[in-house]
């Protein structure tokens, strides 16, 4: 791709700024016009990696494991990567997890991960989704608006996961803030990935003395070997990917049944319409935009670019979903389609037993929230709301409702 006027090729793009927060998906559809499926960005720092926009190219990426490694150790920029370097709690340095672990070791290590939540029984799991978002909403019924991301979706998703991970439930808030300081990737993202890591040490320490039925008591009683700080590490990404994804999920999908015609009978107890929209968001709204990353084994071309040995590819999950190659007309329900990249793709995938926790958390909140409040109604135009400055995850800021005011769960009707 060259300029028209110049003749020369667009320089890289910063994966930052007001564009993220405005209109990712047209920024993105500018980044293929621009550079094809995969164009040069610059991380903060104007560190440099390449941007997979295409699906084809994603499905390339990802099934590739052996060219496109998940070992960061092969990053040629690390030479240049600061200690404070905002972005290490998300992309990893010496990180013993099973983001970049390869090989058998991290088949052995998914299949413990798979195994521990296999264990959480799927009622269980819905009654406790259940109890909290009831909670949650007492505290804000009686009031006629609130904000759903501040008051109800930044909180359930780790409520819920804290107590099937092993974790008293006063410890919810404080996770909170750490993870999203963490994922945000800004000022606080180092000090939240060091209270998310005390606090599973903690966590291991008491289910060591005091196992129980939850899961990290599973993986720790698992037979293949890892060491504490491994299961520490891995509980960490799974408290953070099963927790602030999902809470945008909740939000995003809120937000198209808010302002969007096709899902008003969502809001009037369709709950088909609910699954619709969830599934809808997964390809034009996806909680999880960005991932970093994939390092190259070795010098390749990816999308008619030189790729060089060590060089970072980040995986662009909202671009390729709206691969206009893919999707033809974005007008278009998907009918249930689930060939998106919301969750990954290859080995490295979110593992189907973490997808199905995040399904039932997600719609199980959506649907007591419009149980409770059935004349849910957005407080300002749509066009008002905004999104977190994160190049890795798509979630609003706030979302502003009305709604007539109606008594706690306790005085009410039983649902």
């Amino acid at each position: 791709m060259t300029c028209p006027v110049t003749g020369a090729a667009p320089g890289p793009v910063p994966l930052s700024g007001p564009r993220f927060t405005t209109e990712p998906a047209r920024l993105y559809r500018e980044l293929r016009r621009d550079h094809g499926p995969v164009a040069p960005v610059l991380l903060d720092g104007d560190v440099p990696a390449w941007l997979v926009l295409g699906y084809r190219e994603l499905h390339q990426v990802t099934g590739d494991p052996v060219l496109y490694s998940r070992d960061s150790e092969l990053w040629n920029q690390w030479p240049n990567i600061p200690a404070d370097w905002p972005l290490l709690p998300m992309i990893g340095h010496k990180q013993p997890s099973i983001l970049y672990t390869v090989g058998e070791r991290h088949t052995e290590r998914a299949a413990m991960i798979a195994h521990a939540l296999e264990s959480v029984d799927p009622f269980e799991l819905k009654a406790h989704a259940e109890r909290f978002a009831d909670e949650l909403i007492d505290g804000f019924c009686g009031q006629g608006s609130t904000d759903i991301i501040a008051e109800y979706a930044m909180l359930l998703p780790v409520r819920v996961l804290a107590t099937i991970y092993g974790f008293p439930d006063e410890e919810g808030p404080a996770l909170v803030t750490a993870l999203n300081d963490m994922i945000n990737g800004r000022e606080g993202a180092l000090e939240g990935a060091r209270h998310l890591a005390e606090s599973m040490a903690r966590l291991l320490a008491d289910k060591h003395a005091r196992p129980g039925p939850d899961v990290a008591s599973a993986m720790l009683a698992d037979t293949s070997g890892f060491t504490d700080t491994e299961i520490a590490e891995d509980l960490m990404v799974m408290m953070a990917a099963g927790h602030q994804p999902t809470a945008d999920w909740i939000g995003n999908s809120l937000r198209l049944m808010l302002t969007d015609d096709r899902f008003a009978a969502s809001l009037f107890g369709g709950r088909h319409s609910v699954a619709e929209a969830m599934n809808e968001v997964l390809w034009e709204d996806t909680p999880t935009q960005n991932v970093a990353g994939r390092w190259a084994s070795r010098d390749t071309r990816l999308g008619g670019r030189h790729i060089n040995a060590g060089d970072l590819v980040l995986l662009g999950l909202a671009a390729a979903n709206a691969d206009p190659q893919v999707r033809t007309d974005g007008s278009v329900l998907t009918g249930g389609n689930s060939a998106h990249f919301s969750f990954g793709h290859g080995e490295h995938r979110c593992p189907f037993p973490a997808q199905e926790v995040a399904e039932v958390i997600a719609r199980t909140g959506i649907e007591v929230l419009i149980d409770r409040l059935p004349d849910l109604d957005l407080a300002v135009p749509a066009a008002e709301l905004s999104r977190r400055p994160s190049p890795w995850l798509s979630g609003l800021t706030d979302l502003p409702v009305t709604f007539t005011p109606t008594p706690t769960a306790a005085l009410g009707e039983p649902r």
